[in-house]
């Protein structure tokens, strides 16, 4: 007791403000269910594994330590599995993952020898007791940064609702036997609550739902509100109710008096659908997905170094299949791992090292690679008898690399390729003192683009890029006879696909070959501004690359625009062979007897590129009842380059704080901060500061300026040579052969790449493995042709 009343000075009592960790390691993923249980630093509440906690002593000197244990109780074993009522985790009517229950055991541990104290104890100095007790007491900094559960967000009172307009047609619906009034479908079917017509909901991207009979009367009529028939029960406020104005599940508050209008007794009503809400739950509980997950196939569990899963936080998979697949390559693993140790990378490390990229990197490599935590739980799992591992939570990760992204530190699902490349930006960063370290740079590679002018002259423009981002064309389908008599064969039978089998769906096979084919084909450029001609021209632009990356990623774009201007994504298979070689991609430069295009920016070419939407992408994206001002914003984000691009930047950021802010038109002085990243990425001081006053001062936009402008960065291009020399930061990256062998897929299924589904398929050790969030095992399966992502390592000749 003495002992620890000499080191008072170093207990703090936590103030409302101080971020407390009691619930994992800051360097490793030790719970206080570990063996050694967790210790926390009573002065900066940081919390340590056993092995790790007389590390923090020797670089702070803070001795005394809240010692935390939990050990299960003993818990009946025919204790029944609770299905979900609510689609959450962690909360009552949330998902149970049937886990035991533990108890906790407390006591206060001095270092350097580890002197033990009980707790609680009356003995015990009153601010340790205090101390303690608020340690206790706090929500723990893990769960307020990374919460464990999740629930949909609450229904609103919709606006329609108080003053809707019924139309006195006489309309009397039936308690059973609906049927849409345009078509054959019985399911799926909303009754509008303004005109008593019954008709079929929206069709799903994979050919499922209905047939958009509902919101195509909306279209027609504007009346606002309906109700999916076979979800009015007594329980009114269970009904779902749509508003397609507000486009979202609303409430109705005088639902029962818009029913009693069409004779409609909800009291005697039974439930036969599943609400919106309940059809998501349902997705989220049952993944019934099976090529990609391989389910209905014995999956053989794999343990131990490089076979950890990561726990799913609450839509997490796009960052877990991502981050299975990095650290499989030669670049994470030395640089996070191999030749980074926790303790250096701790010594290394800010104050609080759950804020440090490059420490929460090290402990995320050494968590997946050391083996420490892909180990067999004691127990096989309950519900399914298989023998499976925990998984690791990469709460501390997320939390340092999602800080300050809107979507990323949501609890909502995100797009694995966006992900990808924010990740890639952090870590380039986080290694800005030390870029030979950085693992970033085996991924990136130059890119070329040539753009002749119709005057015989041509222009160079160079940029780095880190994917290579495919269209698909199905007109290449390697089955066109195939597709013809399954289209034949459904038209005549009437029949639709939502009602067949897997295996009777034929769908389109197209050759990766086409998909690259089809990247380095020419392109007409219109309304190119022609510096020899002095005025708008056709130019014709091909793009090459300048260097071959140490892995090669490349991103198969499934998601299209069909007729009506609907988003779809492609139904297709990818025929991806093992090796590919893109030797004859790579640019041959600038060729004898070509001559450049003269350097003549013009200033009123850059006023002229001030962000202006093109009025044809705006209108087609009005006519589908997205506002003007989003249609604007939309348009101009994506340098106007289509209806579809626009399209796909709508509905990724319809939920973005400033979508109804006016769109910017600065003309002021630009940020010089802005202007020095800008120089970063090799464009000149004097193309940045235009670009950037065009683009309002947003760097991404100033970015696709440049790029859709190649005349103002001609100056800063060296293309003298015939072998295309290079700007200073592309003669740093990596290059070698165009041979490449595959080694990972991120696959995707859901109806956008917001919603749904990632798993990882990775080759290892001359085997293909599924790391599906925690679950790992040996794939007997891999599905090569239905990927979204594709690793490619370079093969060394």
């Amino acid at each position: 007791m003495e002992l620890l009343r000499s080191n008072m000075s170093r207990v703090q009592i936590p103030e409302p403000t101080h971020r407390i960790y009691k619930h994992e390691c800051c360097l490793s993923f030790d719970t206080p269910r570990s063996e050694g249980g967790l210790f926390v630093d009573m002065n900066s509440f940081l919390a340590f594994g056993k092995e790790y906690v007389a590390w923090n002593y020797e670089k702070t000197r803070n001795p005394v330590y809240l010692h935390i244990k939990e050990s299960p109780k003993s818990v009946p074993e025919d204790r029944p599995l609770k299905k979900p009522t609510l689609l959450a985790i962690g909360v009552d009517g949330g998902f149970d993952n049937n886990e035991p229950e533990y108890e906790e055991s407390y006591s206060i541990v001095i270092l350097p020898d580890f002197v033990s104290l009980p707790f609680p104890s009356v003995e015990l100095p009153e601010k340790v007791r205090i101390a303690v007790d608020t340690v206790l007491s706090a929500v723990g900094a893990e769960k307020r940064e990374q919460v464990a559960a999740w629930t949909a967000e609450e229904k609103k009172v919709s606006e329609h609702a108080l003053a809707l307009q019924q139309l006195k047609s006489g309309v009397l619906i039936p308690p059973s036997g609906w049927k849409c009034a345009k078509c054959d479908k019985t399911e799926n079917l909303w009754l509008n609550l303004t005109d008593g017509m019954i008709l079929c909901g929206r069709k799903n991207w994979d050919g499922t739902g209905g047939n958009n009979h509902a919101v195509e009367h909306y279209k027609e009529t504007a009346y606002p509100l309906a109700v999916k028939l076979g979800t009015i029960t007594a329980n009114l406020e269970a009904a779902d109710v749509y508003s397609y104005p507000e486009d979202d599940s609303v409430l109705d508050p005088h639902l029962a008096q818009h029913l009693a209008h069409f004779g409609i007794d909800f009291s005697s009503m039974q439930k036969t659908e599943m609400t919106t809400a309940e059809r998501e739950l349902d997705q989220n509980t049952n993944f019934d997905w099976n090529r990609i997950q391989e389910s209905g196939k014995e999956l053989v569990p794999v343990f131990g170094p490089g076979y950890t899963g990561l726990v799913n936080l609450g839509n997490s998979c796009y960052l877990a299949a991502t981050m299975q697949i990095l650290f499989s390559t030669h670049s994470f693993i030395s640089r996070y791992f191999s030749h980074q140790s926790l303790k250096l990378a701790f010594e290394m490390a800010p104050a609080d090292p759950t804020l440090d990229i490059n420490m929460q990197l090290t402990k995320l490599g050494h968590g997946l690679l050391s083996g420490k935590y892909s180990i067999p739980v004691a127990e096989k799992n309950v519900a399914t008898g298989d023998v499976r591992q925990e998984g690791i939570p990469p709460r501390m990760f997320k939390s340092v690399v999602a800080a300050g992204h809107a979507e990323f530190s949501s609890m909502r699902q995100q797009d694995a390729l966006d992900f990808f490349l924010h990740l890639l930006d952090k870590v380039e960063r986080g290694n800005n003192m030390r870029p030979d370290l950085d693992p970033t740079r085996s991924f990136k590679f130059g890119v070329e683009e040539k753009i002749l002018c119709s005057s015989g002259k041509v222009s160079y423009n160079k940029r780095d890029d880190c994917i290579l981002s495919l269209n698909i064309p199905l007109q290449e389908a390697t089955n066109k006879d195939e597709l013809e008599a399954f289209n034949n064969q459904k038209s005549d039978q009437g029949s639709e696909e939502n009602n067949m089998s897997t295996d009777e769906i034929v769908r389109p096979r197209v050759p990766l070959e086409a998909c690259l084919a089809m990247f380095s084909s020419p392109e007409q450029i219109r309304d190119y501004y022609s510096t020899a001609l002095k005025g708008k021209t056709t130019a014709i632009k091909t793009t090459s690359l300048t260097s071959f990356p140490d892995y090669l990623v490349l991103h198969m774009r499934k998601f299209v625009m069909e007729a009506g201007w609907v988003p779809k994504k492609l139904d297709v298979y990818i025929d991806v062979p093992d090796v590919i070689d893109i030797s004859h991609m790579r640019s041959k430069g600038l060729q004898p007897g070509e001559e450049l295009l003269p350097d003549d920016v013009r200033e009123e070419a850059m006023e002229s590129a001030q962000p202006v939407a093109n009025e044809e992408i705006v209108a087609q994206l009005v006519s589908m009842g997205f506002s003007q001002l989003h249609c604007q914003k939309a348009a101009i984000n994506t340098s106007n380059t289509g209806v579809e691009d626009a399209m796909t930047w709508l509905l990724s950021h319809m939920d973005d704080p400033d979508i109804d802010a006016p769109i910017s038109h600065q003309t002021s002085d630009v940020d010089q901060s802005s202007v020095d990243t800008l120089i970063s990425f090799g464009f000149a001081e004097e193309v940045a500061r235009k670009a950037l006053k065009a683009s309002g001062g947003d760097i991404e936009k100033a970015t696709d300026w440049i790029f859709n402008n190649p005349n103002a960065s001609i100056s800063d291009m060296d293309v003298s040579s015939s072998n295309s020399a290079q700007t200073p930061a592309q003669s740093e990256l990596p290059d070698g052969g165009g041979r490449y062998k595959l080694f990972g897929i991120v696959s995707h299924m859901g109806t956008s790449t917001h919603c749904g589904h990632y798993v990882a398929h990775i080759m290892k050790e001359g085997r293909w493995v599924i790391f599906n969030d925690s679950k790992v095992g040996i794939s007997t399966n891999p599905p090569k042709d239905m990927g979204y992502l594709y690793f490619f390592q370079r093969l060394d000749n």
